[in-house]
C-alpha cells in the first residue's frame, strides 16, 4: 500500500564488547534530520526515499544519513518487515511480556485494508490488559505498533518502549535452552531471517556478534527512548506545509550526540536540559597568551547551548587557573554549575576593578555590547583541558 516503504521503529544499538552491554535507543519516526541533496526530512522517509531510487539501497541511506548527524559510523544495519517479525514471533511459540499499563486503542490500523473506502473500517479495537502476557506473533506486532490508546501509552515514545520490550522478549526467547535441543526450528527461524531480514552484516560477523553477546543478561541492556518530555532532548511543533514533526530542543544535535556518544556513561541530560531553559549567556576572556583558547572554549560550551556574547583577551594574562564572574548572583545556578564542571573554573561574585574597567572600556567603545550572565576569564590550566 501506499507508504509501504516507511520505516515504521528505528532504534540505534550499541554494543560494548568489553563489557557484553547493549544500548538501544528508539529514535521517533517523525524526527527531522538534514539529509544531503533532500534538505530536512522525517527521518521514516529516507528508506522510502532510497528504495525508490535504488532497490535494497535504504538500509546503507538510513544509517548513512543518521551517522552524520550524531557524527559517529553506524556500520551495520538489519531490516526486517511486519510478515517476518510475526513469522519468527509464532515459530518461537510467542513470548511472554510484562505488560507496563493496560492497552485500549480503538485506532489500530487493519492490516489490508488501509485504502478501504469506509474509513470506519481500516481500523479495529485492539485491548491488551496490564500484567503478564503471553502473545503471538500477530498480537505482539500489535502491541509493538500501537499509537492510539487512551491514557499514557498513547504515544509513539511509549510505543518505543514497548518495542524494546518486545525485543528483550525475543531475545530471551531465543536464548532459551529449548530453542537448541529443536534444530528443526533453528532451521525455519534462518529461513524467515532470509525472506524478510535484509543487512549489510555477514554470515560470519552474525556469528562473531552471537558469541560476544549471547550471555548478555536484560540488566546489562540500556533502553533510552529519544522524546519530548519535560527533560527529553525533542521539541515538537507543525512545519510550514502542516506536518507534525519532532527537532532537537537545542536548535541543532549536539546534546544528543552528547548523550549517544556517552550511552554507557549516562550523560548529564538534566543538567544540560536546565541550561537549554535559562539560555546563559556566557562572555569569553582569554587570560593566557595561549593562542585561541578562548575560540576553542567557546566552541565547546555551545554545545552545551550557551550563549556567547563576546570572545575577547583579558587585559590581565596571567591566570593559572579559571575564573567564572557570576552576574547573576546566583540566579542561574544550573548554567552555573555546569559551567564550572565544563572549565574547571573557580567561581566569583565581585568583580576585581581591572575587570570593572575594562568592561565600562567595552561599553563606552562598542554600540552592540551584551550584558552577559557569566563573564569566563581562562586560565592556563584549560589548556590540559583541551
Amino acid at each position: 500500500h501506499e507508504g509501504g516503504y516507511l520505516t515504521d521503529t528505528i532504534m540505534l544499538a550499541s554494543l560494548q564488547p568489553s563489557t557484553k552491554k547493549v544500548a538501544l535507543v528508539s529514535i521517533p519516526r517523525d524526527m527531522t534530520i538534514p539529509v544531503e541533496g533532500m534538505g530536512w526530512v522525517k527521518i521514516n522517509h529516507i528508506n522510502a526515499y532510497a528504495e525508490a531510487k535504488n532497490e535494497n539501497s535504504g538500509g546503507d541511506a538510513i544509517s548513512q544519513a543518521l551517522g552524520d548527524v550524531l557524527d559517529m559510523p553506524i556500520h551495520y544495519y538489519g531490516r526486517v518487515d511486519f510478515e517476518g517479525f510475526v513469522n519468527i514471533i509464532d515459530k518461537l511459540g510467542g513470548v511472554t511480556i510484562e505488560v507496563e499499563n493496560t492497552i485500549d486503542d480503538s485506532r489500530y490500523p487493519i492490516y489490508g485494508q488501509e485504502e478501504n473506502e469506509d474509513y470506519e473500517s481500516r481500523f479495529e479495537h485492539l485491548y491488551i490488559e496490564k500484567g503478564t502476557q503471553k502473545m503471538d506473533g500477530e498480537t505482539a506486532l500489535k502491541y509493538a505498533r500501537s499509537r492510539h490508546s487512551v491514557g499514557i501509552e498513547g504515544s509513539d515514545f511509549a510505543r518505543s518502549r514497548r518495542q524494546q520490550l518486545v525485543i528483550e522478549a525475543v531475545k530471551d526467547k531465543l536464548l532459551s535452552k529449548n530453542l537448541f535441543f529443536r534444530p528443526g526450528l533453528l532451521g525455519d527461524i534462518i529461513e524467515e531471517l532470509d525472506a524478510h531480514v535484509s543487512t549489510n552484516l555477514k554470515t560470519w560477523e552474525i556469528i562473531k556478534l552471537w558469541n560476544l553477546f549471547k550471555d548478555t543478561t536484560s540488566e546489562d541492556i540500556k533502553t533510552k527512548v529519544l522524546d519530548n518530555n519535560p527533560n527529553g532532548l525533542l521539541i515538537e511543533f507543525i512545519n510550514e506545509i502542516g506536518a507534525y514533526v519532532l527537532t532537537p530542543r537545542s536548535g541543532d544535535f549536539a546534546e544528543i550526540n552528547y548523550f549517544i556518544h556517552n550511552i554507557f556513561t549516562d550523560a548529564p541530560v538534566k543538567e544540560t536540559k536546565k541550561v537549554v531553559v535559562e539560555q546563559a549567556k556566557v562572555e569569553v576572556r582569554n587570560g593566557t597568551w595561549i593562542n585561541g583558547l578562548a575560540s576553542r572554549t567557546a566552541m565547546d560550551l555551545e554545545k552545551y547551548n550557551f550563549v556567547i556574547t563576546k570572545i575577547a583577551n583579558s587585559s590581565q594574562r596571567d591566570f593559572k587557573k579559571s575564573i567564572i564572574y557570576d552576574l547573576t548572583y546566583g540566579e542561574k545556578i544550573s548554567s552555573l554549575k555546569i559551567l564550572k564542571e565544563k572549565t574547571d573554573a573557580s567561581v566569583s561574585f565581585n568583580l576585581p576593578q581591572w575587570l570593572i574597567d575594562d568592561i565600562t572600556n567595552d561599553l563606552e567603545n562598542e554600540s552592540n555590547t551584551e550584558k552577559p550572565d557569566f563573564i569566563l576569564i581562562l586560565g592556563e590550566g584549560e589548556e590540559s583541558e583541551e
